[in-house]
């Protein structure tokens, strides 16, 4: 069972037959190759090619493990190219091949290709694939199923939506095969094998420096603190109390650093609204699936308020916005969404409770002067709009039945 991801085949689409390589970089099992398959199948039923004039190849399969020099792997394709006819390339986890980019660049120079890749690396198109193929590449960051897609699964599936289905998306995420099991248990040990599964291949390899114990203590604890207010020093001290070793802060950033390239947090820096320029020290970590949240807590439980903010994050990525958290004199606001030189400013809260919490919230903004759209979201039903602010039912705008506004 599988889901049409027509949110990104709409914007892949139109790219099907030009010669920029498409590159989908998302986390493992986010579903890159699913996505990969159905453009094939596009491909195929559109006329756009034969299938003999399909090549496709997944490096963690086995009967491609041999391919793993850029050598083996340009002779291979071109030993499938038999006419001058355009001939549409899948390779699938491409950060297998040593230097694949060269076999990239060369294909593109002598070939009639598309060529899509996909690869569980956010720095795919770094270093030396960005100085051979320099304005040569379209990426498309694949994430695991936003909210609307998680319900479009149940029901081109036919199946039962659960009854409270937005807490069960934020607890569990949205990775499409963990949909495939019913027990918190079941899930939860889904859940702790894509993250071990990252740990062991895009992280700790066996060509890798890094110490494994000490890094899983340390990313674990990230993970399950995603949207909290970060401290390197306090990661530091959390480590050293509990361990005969010690760390410090440039092995936090490393690890910070190696867990942003695996895509499984955005490292989100902050925004100062009044001098209108972001500042570089400052940060905070959300992870890419809030199931990662619970599969990574030692205690087996979420705090919903964070975890409901990390959902928001995600989706206004997955929307295409530039996200920051903004600052002002008097404190924070939780979102400053920015595209096309127009900007919003968003404050989330899991329930408008009581009017201290309604005060709280709203007069967050007292201090910002910008007259950029202010929102409010909350899983409140009853519009609470008030002042120039707008309040949104966080569900609505997750399903796109309501939408922010940048200016």
């Amino acid at each position: 069972m599988y889901v049409k991801r027509e949110q990104y085949l709409s914007r892949i689409r139109r790219y099907y037959d030009s010669n920029l390589i498409k590159v989908l970089t998302g986390i493992r099992r986010c579903g890159k190759s699913v996505i990969l398959g159905q453009i094939k199948e596009e491909i195929i039923n559109n006329g756009l090619a034969d299938e003999d004039h399909v090549i496709s190849m997944n490096f963690e399969d086995l009967q491609f493990e041999k391919y793993t020099t850029a050598e083996k792997l340009n002779k291979a394709i071109l030993k499938s190219i038999i006419d001058t006819n355009k001939y549409f390339i899948f390779l699938d986890e491409i950060q297998h091949v040593r230097n694949f980019e060269k076999v990239l660049a060369s294909l593109k120079a002598t070939q009639n290709v598309s060529i899509f890749v996909t690869g569980s690396n956010s720095k795919l198109l770094s270093g030396r694939l960005a100085s051979l193929l320099v304005g040569r590449c379209k990426e498309f960051r694949i994430m695991p199923f936003t909210y609307s897609e998680y319900i479009k699964y149940y029901e081109d599936n036919k199946l039962n939506i659960p009854q409270k289905a937005l807490q069960d998306y934020i607890r569990f995420g949205g990775m499409p095969q963990r949909l495939d099991y019913s027990s918190e248990e079941d899930i939860k040990e889904y859940l702790d094998s894509i993250y071990y599964g990252i740990v062991e291949k895009d992280i700790c390899g066996p060509k890798s420096k890094i110490n494994k114990s000490t890094f899983i203590t340390i990313s674990r604890y990230i993970i399950s603190n995603a949207s909290k207010d970060f401290s390197t020093d306090g990661i530091v001290e959390y480590y050293n109390k509990q361990n005969s070793d010690s760390i410090y802060r440039e092995t936090v950033h490393r690890y910070l650093e190696k867990m942003e390239q695996a895509c499984l947090i955005s490292r989100v820096k902050r925004y100062d609204i009044a001098s209108k320029r972001t500042l570089r020290a400052a940060e905070k970590q959300f992870v890419v699936d809030t199931g990662l949240i619970l599969a990574c807590s030692d205690s087996n439980r979420i705090y919903p308020a964070h975890s409901l903010e990390n959902v928001i994050y995600n989706e206004l990525i997955f929307r295409g916005y530039d996200v920051k958290i903004g600052k002002t004199y008097k404190g924070e606001i939780d979102f400053v969404v920015m595209k096309d030189g127009k900007k919003c400013f968003i404050q989330v809260a899991y329930l408008l409770s009581d009017e201290n919490v309604i005060n709280r919230e709203f007069s967050a903004f007292d201090s910002v002067r910008d007259s950029s759209p202010k929102f409010v979201l909350s899983l409140d039903e009853f519009d609470m709009s008030q002042n120039g602010i707008s309040h949104l039912n966080i569900e609505e705008w997750l399903m796109g039945k309501k939408d922010i506004v940048l200016l």
